[in-house]
């Protein structure tokens, strides 16, 4: 089974080398500079610099070749949510087809499976997902993902590429829930870094992950999803991991608001996307017109666009009236 990944970004590096021990994988770079040089140094300098490439992985720029290299293989699309559609769109009408991206599409507030609804409906397709830092994916670090599919024989081709003894993969046929899972907990690091920078303490860390989960939840069941879902690797597990660990560009996007830095000036020395700076208020839109309320989110909102500084969403949080639970 030849594999083709679809983006040399730090993920789709990652996992292109891990399949590459398996698979013969060939990863495909949008700039044709950046290709030339991992194929020249072993090294995607931009992303994973300390990681060296190993010599089955092949790198290009051409995407007929990307093509044709899987065509009667899997494709992996490993670029940002943004750039999904145009990748579908450049598939084969049957193809097999992974996406590693998470989020709602800007625009149209659509999940992944939706919008290759529209795009490439004779496709076979399914999301990728769960706790997974590419770092210490490339690094062989022990790590568990999800695919989620309803396609059953598309399953177990993740699980035949991919699942090894470094990276365990698990399967799901919710990927509606896998998919909002991985949307949100993107916009909930955000909040955790707030928090965090603020030194609001251990206490209110909890409670946020706690009530940033139900908040998902509710959503998730809203579009369809099934619950028990968001207690797994892509809901609270995805969560805990970009809520609390350094590594996560949503969490660092939390902790420097909370520092008193402008996005603009964050997100330049990020150099990275932070995919909840782009969703949080497509993940909103997509709350209210399924009458679902969000008030983590909207807080994160507000700070993001600017309307409340970090101490004042905190404020509007707590002041919340009592209610249940759930």
């Amino acid at each position: 089974m030849n594999i083709t990944v679809l983006g040399a970004g730090a993920w789709g590096t990652a996992l292109a080398l891990h399949s590459a021990m398996r698979r013969p994988t060939l990863l495909w770079a949008r700039d044709a500079a950046q290709a030339a040089a991992m194929r020249e140094r072993r090294r995607n300098e931009k992303y994973l610099p300390e990681i060296e490439l190993p010599a089955a992985l092949d790198v290009t720029s051409d995407f007929a070749r990307a093509l044709a290299h899987a065509s009667e293989g899997l494709f992996v699309i490993a670029t940002p949510m943004a750039a999904l559609r145009e990748m579908l769109g450049g598939l084969p009408e049957d193809a097999r087809v992974w996406w590693l991206c998470k989020g709602f599409e800007k625009g149209t507030g659509r999940l992944g499976h939706e919008v290759a609804r529209e795009v490439r409906p004779l496709a076979r397709v399914g999301v990728l997902s769960g706790p997974s830092f590419a770092l210490e994916v490339a690094r062989g670090q022990p790590t568990a993902v999800v695919a989620a599919s309803t396609d059953a024989s598309l399953r177990d081709s993740a699980v035949e590429a991919f699942h090894g003894q470094a990276l365990r993969v698990y399967t799901s046929t919710d990927p509606i829930g896998v998919e909002v899972g991985g949307a949100v907990k993107n916009v909930l690091a955000i909040a955790t870094g707030i928090a965090d920078g603020m030194s609001l303490g251990l206490n209110a860390r909890a409670a946020l992950i706690t009530r940033g989960l139900a908040e998902m939840s509710r959503l998730g069941v809203a579009l369809g999803a099934r619950t028990e879902t968001f207690m797994g690797l892509s809901g609270l597990g995805d969560l805990v991991l970009t809520a609390t660990g350094d590594l996560s560009r949503n969490r660092q996007v939390g902790l420097r608001l909370a520092r008193g830095q402008t996005l603009a000036d964050i997100l330049r020395e990020l150099g990275h996307v932070a995919e909840g700076v782009y969703s949080a208020a497509t993940v909103l839109e997509r709350a209210r017109a399924a009458g679902v309320e969000m008030p983590i989110t909207a807080a994160v909102v507000d700070v993001i666009e600017g309307r409340l500084a970090p101490r004042q969403a905190l404020e509007r949080l707590m002041s919340r009236d009592a209610r249940a639970e759930w």
